[in-house]
């Protein structure tokens, strides 16, 4: 496909769930970073998905009801009246094994891969893919707009809120020493566990990192993973009550020394 041709909503849709890899993988990403009014729309589709994920995943862990329950044995009584009834019970019966044996296999490669890449690092690749390529509004609440005290100010400003809204010690972390200034942070939709953030960095050549974190309750401790999303390279790591993902085109040795540096950093609750 010709890489000015516009990738179309399935396309955009499929790339969205991670079900698009490689050169088309990269290629929606550029596409995305030089057409502002269509990554603005993946935004607002992954906003909606995050939603309806964070309103409705409990249900998948509720019991079946009663009433179903029963009704589903009462009707499956009435195959017992007649041998050919039998017969046609039988072969509904092996066809529901076979499709339940199916989706049981099926439901142990996607726990695999889940286990493997977990759904949330999705979410920050896409949140990278979306808001670094913004020129006038990369970050919701901006830190760039002062010095001295104007600008701690700022820092604070954001820090508290997103401790506040994610229910985690948020840290700004100082980049500077790797050639990176932050830029601001935003909040961002999550899952059942509550919304996640973005911390926003640039170099001198204007290129960006971002950094996604989301509350991690119940996970333990994990080392840095690595992985690749088209153009985009990420670690990602728990530490502590957050889970961190570094996101950047950087090749894997430079964003590694990025988030060594940030994983240094040890979190603390921001001053009041």
């Amino acid at each position: 496909m010709n890489t000015e041709e516009r990738p179309d909503d399935a396309l955009l849709s499929a790339w969205l769930d991670g079900e698009v890899e490689g050169s088309e993988c990269a290629r929606i990403q550029a596409w995305l970073q030089g057409h502002p009014d269509d990554a603005a729309r993946v935004r607002l589709w992954a906003a909606d998905r995050d939603a309806l994920r964070a309103r409705f995943s409990p249900t998948l862990d509720e019991p079946v009801p009663e009433r179903l329950t029963q009704t589903v044995w009462r009707r499956g009584a009435r195959f017992e009246r007649g041998p050919w009834l039998q017969a046609a019970a039988a072969v509904l019966l092996l066809g529901f094994g076979i499709a339940i044996g199916a989706l049981w296999r099926g439901g142990v490669a996607r726990e695999a891969a889940l286990a493997a890449n977990p759904p949330w690092t999705q979410r920050a690749a896409v949140a990278h893919a979306v808001y670094a390529p913004e020129e006038r509004h990369p970050v919701e609440v901006s830190v760039r707009d002062g010095e001295g005290a104007r600008l701690r100010e700022q820092e604070q400003h954001l820090s508290r809120w997103l401790t506040r809204r994610l229910s985690v010690p948020v840290k700004l972390f100082d980049l500077r020493s790797q050639g990176f200034e932050l830029v601001g942070g935003r909040l961002l939709p999550g899952d059942a566990r509550g919304p996640s953030a973005q911390l926003m960095y640039q170099d001198a050549m204007g290129q960006r990192v971002t950094v996604y974190l989301r509350k991690a309750e119940h996970e333990a401790n994990a080392a840095f993973r690595y992985d690749r999303q088209g153009d985009l390279s990420m670690f990602y790591w728990v530490d502590g009550p957050c889970g961190y993902a570094l996101v950047g085109p950087q090749s894997r040795e430079r964003l590694l020394s990025l988030a060594e540096a940030i994983a240094k950093q040890d979190p603390e609750p921001p001053s009041r």
